[in-house]
C-alpha cells in the first residue's frame, strides 16, 4: 500500500477512532481530534504541485478482483489534484467552523464527524481513482455519508425529507451511471479510465456509445443538481450550516462536474455529449438564477444560487468540449477556452460560496432566523461577518476586482466564441447563449445584493430576532474571512492558479490537443480593452441596480410563477403513489402466515429450477457409475426415510424436535461412513445446537391443542412437499450424472499443501482458496444474530397467542429455566471442560488434521449450550460474564484485518502466508496468517451461536 492510498483511506481510519476519541475527551471538542487529518492532507497534496505542473502523472495500483479488471488504482494529474486540494483545503477550514458551530454538549458530534470523514474519504476516492468501478464505490458512500449529515438533526421532520429526497435522486442516478460503466467495459473490455481515453477513437463507433454517454450523463446531472434533478438541493438545506458549507458548494456537488470533465476525453467531439451538457447547463443556470430571486431564506437563496452556478460551470465544460472537434488546429485552443472559464470559475465558486454559507450560518447561529423579511442593519453590529459577506457577494455578482469577476468575464467569452463554431447548425442556437448568459448574470447581480443589503443594510430589526445580534467568535469567524481574503487574492492574482493548477486540470481534459502538439498557456489578467464582454458586465451592472429598484413592485420576480404545478409536487405524489402502490401489494402478500410465506419461496424455487433445467438440458440421469449400496447404508437410510416421515404425524413438539434431531444424526452417520470427518464432526455439533434452539423457542409457544395436534391434510402442502422433493432429487441426480467440467478437487488436493501449508484440504478451503466466500458469510451470520438478538430484545415483552391469551414465557415466575438432575450437574462439570479441550485441539489441528475454526467454535458453543442447560442462564452469565455480541464482532473484525494485512505487502485481500520456525520451548512449527483468519471465524461461530441462544433463553 502506497502514500497515495493512505491519501483517501486516512480519513476513513480516523472515522473509527472518532467514537473513542469523543468519548474519551470529557473537555476537549471532537473537532480539534480531526482537524489536523485534512490539514495534513492538504499540506501533502500541495507537494504534488510541482510534480504534476511539470506534467508528471502519479499512480499507484492494489490488486483487489484481478479476475475481473477490478483493482485499486490512485491515479493523481492535474484534474485530481485540483479536487483533491479542494476537498482538503475546505474541509480544514469547515471542521474548524463547526467546532464552535456544533455545540459539544448538545449535539452528537461525535456522529458527526464520523460522517463528514466519511464524505471525505468518499470524495477524495472519487477524484483519484482510475478504475470506474472502485469510483462507483467511493461515488455511492458520498451518498449515503450525505443523507447522514442532511438528516443529522433528524428529530425535524424536513431534515428526514431532505436527507431521504437527495439520497433517492443521487442513488438513482449512480446506478444508472453503473450502468453506463457497464457498457463502457462491454466496449473497451477495461474499467481503466486512462485505458479508456486511449480507446476513445475505436469507443465512438460502437453501438452503445450513445446508451453508456447517457446513463453516465444521468449520473452527473443528479450529482451535480442539473435541471430537473435539482429539487434535492434546495431540501438538503436543512443540514447544519458546516454541511451545506462544504457538501453543497464546494465538494458533493461538483462531484458531477468532475465526472464530465473526466469523461470528456472519452466523449468530446460528439454532437450529442456537447448539446446535453451545454443546453443543460445554460437552462439550469437561468432556472437557478431566477428561483433564487424568490427565496427569503438564506440558505434557499444560497440553495438556488449554486444550482444556477452549477449549471454556469457544467455549461462551460459543455461548450469546452467543441475543442476536440478541431484537435491539431487553431480552433481547438480557441473553444478550450471554455473548459478554461469552467475550471476556473469552479474554483472560485467553491472559495466565494464557502464563505457565503458560513457567513449565513454566522448570521443564523447570532439571530436565530434567516428570514430575509426580519434581517436587517447588522452591519453595524457584525463589521467582520459583512465584510466577508460583502466580498462573496460582490465576487458571486462578478464584480471586481474579485475572483468571481475574472470567471465570468471569462464565461461571457466563451458564449461569444461559440457563435463561431461552424458545425452542429450553430449559426442559429448559437445566439442564444450569449442572451441566456446575459439575463441569467442580471438575475445573480440581482439575488446577490438582495442577500447583502437585505441582511446587512437597511433598517434595523432587532425587535423582531430571537437572539440580541452580536459578531461571532473569532473561530467561526476565521474560516469565512480566509475564503474570503482568497476571493481577492485570486481575484488580484489570478496567475497563482493558472500555472499550478488550472494548466495541468486542463492538460487532463484535453489530453488529444496536447498529443497534437498544442500547448496550454493559460493567461488571466483583468483589462483586455474595451470589449464585448466588459459592455456586458455594464449592462447586467445598470440592469441589476435597476431590477433592485423595482424589487419589490414586480411580482414576476418574487413571488412563485407556477402555484398548480412544480416539480416538487411531482416529486412527492410520485412518491406517495410508489408508497401506496408498494403498500396495496405489500399487503396482498404479506398476510401473516408463515406458510404462505414458506408457499411463495418453494414455488418460487420449484418453477425457477425446474424451467432451468428444461430449458438448459440439465436433466440427466446415469446410474451406472453408482457404487453398490452396502447393508450399513441401507439401514441409515431407512432410518433416516422413517424419521423424517414420521415428523408429520408426531403428536407433540418434543416428539418432532426428537424426529427431526434424528433424521440429523443420520446424515452424521453417512458421512462417518463415507470418511468425512470435518463433515461429520460439523454436522454433530449443528444437529446438537440446532435441537437446543428448538427447544428453546418452542418453549415460548403456546400448548398444542388437540385440535392442531390431528394430522390434517392439505393438498397444497403435500403439491410443495413432492415439487420440491422432485426437484431436488432431480438437481441431484442430475448432477451426479455427468458433469460439464474437469472437477476442481484435484487442484485443491495438490496444491493445499504446496500453497497454503496445510494437510486438511477443507480447512485449506475454508481459510485460504475460498476465505472470501468464509469472510462474507461470517459477516452474514453475525448480522443475522444481531437481527435475532434486536428482535427478541426491542420486540414486546408479553406475546399474544391466538386466542387472546399471553403467551408463555421463559422463568414467568422468576426463576431460572434449568435442569435439577443433580448427576447432569456433576457429569456437565468435567464433560463442559473435556469438551473445550477438544474444542482448543480442533481449532489448532485443523490446518493439517479434521478441525479448524468453525468446527472448534461450534465445539464451545456446544460446551455453553451444556453449561447452560444444566445450571441455567443466570450461572452462564456469572462463570462466562462475555457481551457475545463484542466475541462477534472481535471475530470479524479479526477477519478483517487478517485479510487486509496483505495490502501492506502489496497483495490482494486475504492472501495468505505460511513459513517454518525454531521457536523456544516448542522447536520447530509452522506459522500461518490462515490461523489468525481462522481464529476470527472461531470468535464470531462462538459469538453468534451463544448470542442467539442468550436471546432466545433470556431470563424473564
Amino acid at each position: 500500500m502506497s502514500l497515495l492510498h493512505i491519501v483517501i483511506l486516512l480519513p476513513f481510519i480516523l472515522a473509527v477512532f472518532v467514537p473513542v476519541l469523543h468519548k474519551w475527551s470529557k473537555r476537549l471538542h471532537t473537532g480539534w481530534f480531526v482537524l489536523p487529518a485534512p490539514a495534513a492532507l492538504f499540506v501533502y497534496l500541495l507537494g504534488w504541485l510541482p510534480n504534476v505542473q511539470e506534467g508528471e502523472r502519479m499512480t499507484a495500483s492494489l490488486p483487489w478482483i484481478p479476475s475481473l479488471g477490478i483493482d485499486f488504482t490512485v491515479y493523481v494529474d492535474g484534474l485530481g489534484l485540483l479536487f483533491a486540494l479542494l476537498i482538503t483545503g475546505i474541509g480544514t477550514l469547515v471542521v474548524l467552523y463547526s467546532i464552535f458551530y456544533l455545540d459539544k454538549g448538545k449535539e452528537a458530534i461525535g456522529h458527526f464527524y464520523v460522517y463528514l470523514l466519511l464524505f471525505m474519504g468518499a470524495m477524495l476516492g472519487v477524484t483519484l481513482s482510475d478504475n470506474v468501478i472502485v469510483l462507483y464505490g467511493f461515488w455511492e458512500i458520498t451518498s449515503i455519508s450525505s443523507f447522514l449529515l442532511i438528516a443529522f438533526w433528524h428529530h425535524r421532520e424536513k431534515s428526514r425529507y431532505g436527507a431521504l429526497k437527495s439520497m433517492l435522486i443521487t442513488v438513482l442516478g449512480g446506478l444508472a451511471m453503473l450502468g453506463g460503466f457497464a457498457l463502457v467495459y462491454v466496449m473497451a473490455g477495461t474499467f481503466s479510465i486512462r485505458e479508456l481515453v486511449g480507446s476513445a477513437a475505436d469507443i465512438a463507433e460502437h453501438d452503445l456509445f450513445i446508451p453508456a454517454m447517457l446513463l453516465i450523463l444521468l449520473g452527473a446531472f443528479t450529482k451535480s443538481a442539473q435541471f430537473p434533478f435539482h429539487i434535492w438541493l434546495p431540501d438538503a438545506m436543512e443540514a447544519p450550516t458546516p454541511v451545506s458549507a462544504y457538501l453543497h458548494s464546494a465538494t458533493m456537488v461538483k462531484a458531477g462536474l468532475y465526472l464530465v470533465a473526466r469523461f470528456s476525453p472519452v466523449f468530446a467531439g460528439e454532437p450529442a455529449w456537447f448539446w446535453l451538457i451545454a443546453a443543460s447547463g445554460i437552462a439550469t443556470l437561468l432556472y437557478g438564477s431566477y428561483r433564487a430571486l424568490k427565496q427569503t431564506d438564506l440558505k434557499a437563496m444560497l440553495a438556488f444560487s449554486t444550482v444556477s452556478q452549477l449549471g454556469l460551470i457544467m455549461s462551460l465544460l459543455g461548450l469546452g468540449s467543441a475543442a476536440a472537434v478541431y484537435t491539431g488546429t487553431s480552433e481547438s485552443l480557441f473553444y478550450a477556452k471554455a473548459t478554461l472559464a469552467g475550471i476556473f470559475h469552479l474554483m472560485n465558486h467553491a472559495v466565494f460560496k464557502g464563505a457565503l454559507f458560513m457567513v449565513v450560518g454566522i448570521v443564523d447561529y447570532e439571530t436565530g432566523t434567516r428570514d430575509i423579511r426580519r434581517l436587517g442593519g447588522l452591519m453595524s453590529v457584525m463589521p467582520v461577518t459583512f465584510s466577508a459577506a460583502l466580498i462573496g457577494a460582490l465576487s458571486m455578482a462578478g464584480l471586481p476586482p474579485f475572483n468571481g469577476f475574472l470567471s465570468k468575464e471569462m464565461f461571457f467569452t466563451a458564449v461569444l466564441n461559440i457563435r463561431e463554431l461552424d458545425v452542429w447548425n450553430m449559426a442559429f442556437w448559437g445566439a442564444f447563449f450569449p442572451v441566456i448568459a446575459w439575463i441569467a448574470s442580471v438575475f445573480t447581480f440581482l439575488y446577490s445584493m438582495l442577500l447583502l443589503f437585505k441582511t446587512f443594510a437597511g433598517k434595523k430589526q432587532f425587535e423582531k430576532l430571537a437572539k440580541k445580534p452580536h459578531e461571532a467568535p473569532l473561530g467561526m469567524l476565521l474560516p469565512p474571512v480566509v475564503l474570503a481574503s482568497l476571493a481577492v487574492v485570486f481575484g488580484l492574482f489570478p496567475n497563482l492558479l493558472s500555472y499550478s493548477l488550472i494548466e495541468p486540470a486542463m492538460a487532463a481534459i484535453h489530453p488529444a490537443m496536447l498529443d497534437a502538439g498544442a500547448k496550454f498557456h493559460v493567461s488571466i489578467s483583468f483589462w483586455h480593452g474595451w470589449t464585448a464582454e466588459i459592455y456586458m458586465t455594464i449592462g447586467v451592472v445598470a440592469a441589476g441596480i435597476l431590477l433592485y429598484k423595482l424589487y419589490p413592485r414586480l411580482s414576476l420576480l418574487n413571488r412563485p410563477l407556477f402555484t398548480r404545478f412544480s416539480l416538487n409536487k411531482t416529486y412527492d405524489g410520485g412518491i406517495g403513489r410508489l408508497d401506496g402502490s408498494a403498500k396495496w401489494l405489500t399487503d396482498r402478500y404479506m398476510t401473516g402466515s408463515v406458510r404462505h410465506y414458506l408457499i411463495y419461496i418453494l414455488f418460487f424455487l420449484i418453477v425457477s429450477v425446474a424451467m432451468t433445467m428444461a430449458g438448459s438440458g440439465g436433466m440427466r440421469v446415469d446410474l451406472s457409475d453408482f457404487a453398490p449400496m452396502s447393508l450399513y447404508e441401507a439401514v441409515i437410510i431407512f432410518a433416516l426415510v422413517a424419521s423424517v416421515i414420521a415428523v408429520p404425524f408426531a403428536r407433540s413438539r418434543m416428539m418432532a424436535i426428537i424426529l427431526t434431531g434424528t433424521a440429523g444424526y443420520m446424515v452424521t452417520l453417512f458421512f462417518v461412513i463415507f470418511r468425512a470427518p470435518d463433515l461429520a464432526l460439523t454436522q454433530m455439533i449443528v444437529e446438537t445446537v440446532s435441537v437446543t434452539l428448538f427447544l428453546l423457542c418452542f418453549y415460548h409457544l403456546p400448548k398444542l391443542k388437540k385440535e392442531l395436534a390431528r394430522l390434517r391434510f392439505k393438498l397444497s402442502n403435500f403439491l410443495i412437499a413432492l415439487g420440491v422433493g422432485a426437484v431436488m432429487t432431480a438437481v441431484a441426480l442430475s448432477a451426479s450424472s455427468g458433469r460439464s467440467f474437469e472437477s476442481i478437487s484435484g487442484y485443491f488436493l495438490e496444491n493445499s499443501y504446496k500453497l497454503a501449508g496445510g494437510k486438511n484440504v477443507v480447512n485449506v478451503i475454508l481459510v485460504d482458496f475460498r476465505g472470501f466466500d468464509t469472510m462474507l458469510e461470517i459477516v452474514v451470520l453475525g448480522i443475522a444474530s444481531l437481527g435475532i438478538y434486536a428482535l427478541i430484545k426491542l420486540g414486546p415483552d408479553a406475546v399474544g397467542t391466538a386466542d387472546g391469551r399471553p403467551a408463555q414465557v421463559l422463568a414467568a415466575d422468576g426463576r431460572d429455566i434449568r435442569s435439577n438432575d443433580v448427576i447432569l450437574k456433576t457429569i456437565s462439570k468435567a464433560v463442559i471442560f473435556v469438551i473445550l479441550t477438544f474444542s482448543l485441539y480442533l481449532f489448532f489441528s485443523g490446518h493439517h488434521e479434521p478441525g479448524g475454526g468453525f468446527i472448534g467454535g461450534l465445539m464451545t458453543a456446544a460446551a455453553f449450550v451444556l453449561l447452560t442447560m444444566a445450571f441455567g442462564m443466570k450461572a452462564m452469565r456469572d462463570i462466562v460474564p462475555v457481551d457475545f455480541r463484542k466475541v462477534t464482532a472481535a471475530g470479524i473484525i479479526a477477519a478483517l484485518l487478517t485479510g487486509m494485512g496483505s495490502f501492506f505487502f502489496g497483495e490482494p485481500f486475504l492472501s495468505h502466508a505460511f513459513g517454518y520456525f525454531d521457536l523456544p520451548l516448542l522447536g520447530h512449527v509452522e506459522l500461518a496468517t490462515a490461523m489468525l483468519f481462522d481464529l476470527g471465524v472461531y470468535l464470531t461461530v462462538v459469538g453468534i451461536t451463544m448470542t442467539i441462544i442468550l436471546a432466545i433463553g433470556r431470563d424473564k
